[in-house]
């Protein structure tokens, strides 16, 4: 199986190729095209990293206001089980009060 490679030229640039060396012209330039690819793509992998940088300090950051949230929602955990507990002793005191009343009056 061949591959074929077209190239579209204008009329004005094939004119002025005809008659010379294709190959010869192609051989002659073929390092600077790879050269020249080498650095587009050199530059869009540095394009590339600087967005992949700016989103994981996007992240980083999101990170951070996570474990604030998760420290924060740790410690009003922490304040809601002791306002718990309290209450409830609270209440078996109030509930023993009220017996006591209860057992007095009768």
């Amino acid at each position: 199986m061949s591959e074929e490679i077209v190239i579209s030229l204008p009329k004005g640039k094939f004119k002025a190729l005809k008659g010379r060396d294709i190959e010869e012209l192609i051989r002659e330039n073929l390092p600077k095209a790879e050269e020249t690819l080498k650095a587009e793509r050199e530059e869009h992998l540095r394009e590339k990293i600087k967005k992949l940088e700016e989103k994981l300090s996007e992240i980083e950051g999101q990170l951070d206001e996570l474990r604030e949230f998760y420290e924060k929602a740790k410690a009003d955990k922490e304040k809601f089980l002791t306002v718990r507990n309290e209450l409830r002793e609270e209440n078996e005191r109030l509930r023993r009060e009220l017996e006591e009343k209860k057992v007095h009056k009768t």
